[in-house]
């Protein structure tokens, strides 16, 4: 296990032929800017220049780096290489030039969610990683998600043929019977990741620029390697490949020309942090607490439902006076005042002017009066359905006088 401070194109020449298993790397990603960041607490800042005299330039820097690689990786190893929008199309045709067309594997797609109104066009949430082998020998373990939820149990438990169509069917007994197939393991591992991005409160979290997570690079070294194999990294940056690789039992090799980042990686080594996704561990439906009856009535009024919060249940989306309108919608346990108190509660914060509370139940044993929240810019509605029954009772009522 080694950590080399310098240009990564002359420590690899010191690298022996075919004696590395992956190569992970997330070089510059030709931004034209100066990446920096710093840590939580303020006290340090982390950068590396991105910029470049051409594409020219980028494109040559880069490949004369690739070729090395090449030479060091075993002929059973894989490359995975980390870019993004702005230059991954040269990236692509030098990984194409040095490991040949026919040596690419795959082009992963790294999705995640991160919020943004920095620009015009589509908010940019994904970056890509290209997948190339050395040769057509190379190690791969496959790995099985689970079956997603619009599966048909069918296609889960019986076999499929192709007809004389080519279309894909059941496979069928003589009796014309479906017929069980054999013990699946689920769901072959796509190309689309949908890993969650690094959040700023994450333990993890280094104030390095570009820095990845350790779940990202587990699956990289899960499909490429096996305990023991050799994980080199180019451009170590913050260090998260060769945590990962400590973390999951493999020897490492990690390059990078910043003393502050050589520093950084060896401290990460000697007290690896790695954050777990309750994301990926409890799946987007955890989430989503919002009942059919309560999507639809923030439906009716135009609002965003908003999860898991007890004082509000989602926002109009037109503001009022420059500032947020929350909606409550009262459960059917709760009284009309601890309805209105959450909404409150959760408001205040928020620094909201005008509150909607939709009425859902009529509690005759504590009615208020509205008069008691006026100062408070609660608009207090009914529900339809509680508008219904308040008037099915009163025509109900109004026959019984007769």
């Amino acid at each position: 296990m080694s950590i080399l401070l310098g240009d990564c194109l002359e420590q690899l020449k010191n690298i022996p032929d075919e004696t590395v298993d992956l190569i992970y790397l997330d070089p510059p990603f030709y931004t034209q800017k100066t990446q920096k960041l710093k840590t939580r607490d303020s006290q340090k800042e982390y950068s590396f220049e991105d910029s470049w005299e051409s594409i020219e330039e980028y494109f040559n820097f880069m490949k004369d780096r690739l070729v090395e690689c090449h030479r060091v990786l075993k002929k059973t190893g894989s490359i995975f290489l980390h870019c993004d929008k702005s230059a991954s199309h040269y990236l692509r045709v030098a990984l194409d030039e040095v490991f040949g067309m026919d040596k690419f594997q795959s082009e992963i797609i790294w999705a995640y969610k991160r919020w943004s109104n920095s620009k015009v066009g589509l908010l940019n949430n994904h970056q890509t990683i290209y997948f190339y082998s050395k040769t057509n020998k190379f190690k791969f373990n496959k790995i099985y998600t689970d079956y997603s939820a619009t599966t048909n149990i069918d296609q889960i438990l019986q076999d499929r043929v192709r007809n004389e169509n080519a279309k894909s069917v059941y496979k069928l007994d003589e009796n014309g019977k479906p017929i069980i197939g054999k013990e699946k393991k689920g769901v072959p591992l796509s190309d689309v990741w949908n890993i969650p991005f690094l959040n700023p409160k994450a333990k993890e979290r280094t104030g390095y620029p570009t820095q990845k997570p350790i779940l990202l690079l587990e699956q990289i070294l899960k499909i490429a390697t096996d305990e023991g194999d050799v994980v080199l990294d180019p451009f170590c940056g913050s260090g998260t490949t060769l945590v990962t690789a400590d973390i999951m039992n493999r020897e490492y090799i990690g390059i990078d020309i910043s003393e502050d980042a050589i520093e950084l990686t060896k401290q990460r080594l000697e007290n690896p942090i790695k954050t777990n996704s309750h994301l990926l561990k409890k799946g987007e439906t955890e989430y989503l607490t919002k009942t059919e009856e309560e999507l639809a009535i923030l439906n009716s009024i135009d609002a965003r439902p908003v999860q898991r919060n007890k004082g509000i249940d989602g926002f109009l989306k037109e503001y009022y006076k420059d500032k947020p309108v929350p909606v409550k919608i009262q459960k059917s346990e709760e009284t009309l005042e601890e309805a209105i108190e959450k909404l409150i509660y959760a408001s205040k914060k928020r620094d909201c002017i005008l509150k909607i509370l939709i009425r859902t139940n009529r509690d005759t044993h504590q009615l208020i009066q509205m008069n008691d929240y006026q100062n408070d810019n609660i608009l207090i509605i009914d529900s339809y359905d509680l508008i219904i029954k308040k008037q099915l009772e009163s025509e109900i009522s109004q026959l019984s006088l007769f």
